[in-house]
């Protein structure tokens, strides 16, 4: 087939090359940069257009031409500043032998894990085998993209990888797999600890491939109390860290435990991270007193508000770049890009950042 990523020309706003990645060392920029969870996917026509060339969601995520083109096409539409790698987080559950499926209209669905002989038939030796495809997708979309422009590889963190696994679905309260840690420590730790090093292998990869800044999604650590948030959710992550600027320590690493709430300040204190992703209700202010100083942070417009436009999101947008632009700060969502979202309303969103004068004065 001919590869869609040779096609079509590139963004018609040219986003500011390597913004992303200064935006971590200094405060000065002339505008924050900006990009959107999720800002490749089914909003756009084009991506629906696209999906068509593959059986099944999992079959397009292991399709690396399609997937090259489908992270380029929102940088052709609204020039963010970085593109991410399109993928799933639940490949890594897929790689080690999860039954992964992703069922049209419903979402995905695995065949729950719930004791250690379950964890024991998972294949930890095949990982970087199995996600070739992925790799090939970063390498290709690092060399559409050229050398400068940032590149977002990104996975899932141990803890929410594992609430899909012991649940078999997302959205759910993580009932079995919040119980299976209190009742079984040992054996639930044994789970997240096979995560934890696919985790970190995972990311390599994608560096080595091209990805120069890379993304922890902890999309369920709202859901524990505070000892279970520290074992399950910083404890991990801490060692990800590690592990990964032992071999990678240019390489910029944010981390994004939604739902976290104060406990964000104990996130960024222990795990090392470099940056944060606030979801829509943490308060920019206190971000700014309490986690800007430390790192970057990076959010967080309700994605709702996105779906609505209007003089309500505009406000919003000057608001959190009031408060928070003066900082290392990068412009995003406090979660990924609805289906439904209006491609009017991000392009609007995206003019509205590159307008911003931050760092030259006051709006």
């Amino acid at each position: 087939m001919n590869n869609p990523a040779d096609s079509g020309p590139m963004p018609t706003h040219t986003p500011d090359a390597g913004v992303l990645r200064q935006a971590f060392r200094q405060t000065r920029l002339r505008r924050p940069p900006f990009w959107l969870m999720r800002q490749a996917g089914r909003y756009l026509p084009e991506y629906r257009a696209l999906r068509e060339g593959a059986p099944n969601f999992l079959q397009f995520c292991y399709t690396p031409g399609l997937t090259t083109e489908a992270a380029l096409q929102p940088l052709r539409r609204f020039g963010m500043d970085a593109a991410i790698v399109f993928s799933d987080i639940l490949v890594v559950p897929h790689a080690l032998g999860a039954d992964v499926r992703f069922i049209e209209g419903v979402g995905p669905r695995l065949q729950p894990i719930r004791s250690t002989g379950d964890v024991a038939a998972l294949v930890t030796d095949r990982l970087e085998e199995r996600l070739e495809p992925v790799y090939a997708g970063v390498e290709g979309l690092r060399r559409a993209l050229g050398p400068e422009m940032s590149l977002i590889g990104f996975a899932g963190a141990p803890w929410t990888l594992a609430c899909y696994m012991v649940e078999g679905q997302g959205g759910t309260e993580a009932a079995s797999a919040r119980r299976w840690g209190y009742a079984d420590p040992e054996g639930f730790g044994a789970l997240v600890a096979i995560l934890t090093d696919a985790v970190v292998r995972h990311l390599g990869c994608q560096i080595a491939r091209g990805a120069d800044v890379v993304q922890l999604f902890d999309s369920w650590a709202g859901l524990l109390s505070e000892q279970q948030f520290r074992r399950w959710v910083i404890a991990p992550t801490a060692a990800i860290v590690a592990r990964l600027k032992a071999e990678w320590p240019a390489v910029p690493i944010i981390g994004f435990p939604r739902g976290a709430g104060v406990l964000h300040q104990a996130y960024v204190e222990e795990t090392g991270v470099d940056g944060v992703g606030l979801d829509a209700a943490v308060p920019a202010d206190w971000a700014a007193d309490h986690l800007q100083a430390k790192v970057l942070v990076q959010g967080n417009l309700d994605n709702q508000l996105l779906v609505a436009g209007g003089v309500a999101m505009d406000r919003e947008i000057d608001r959190l770049l009031s408060v928070l632009g003066q900082g290392r700060y990068v412009f995003n969502l406090g979660h990924g890009v609805l289906p439904e979202t209006p491609p009017e309303h991000v392009a609007r969103l995206a003019e509205r950042v590159r307008a911003w004068p931050g760092a030259e004065g006051s709006r």
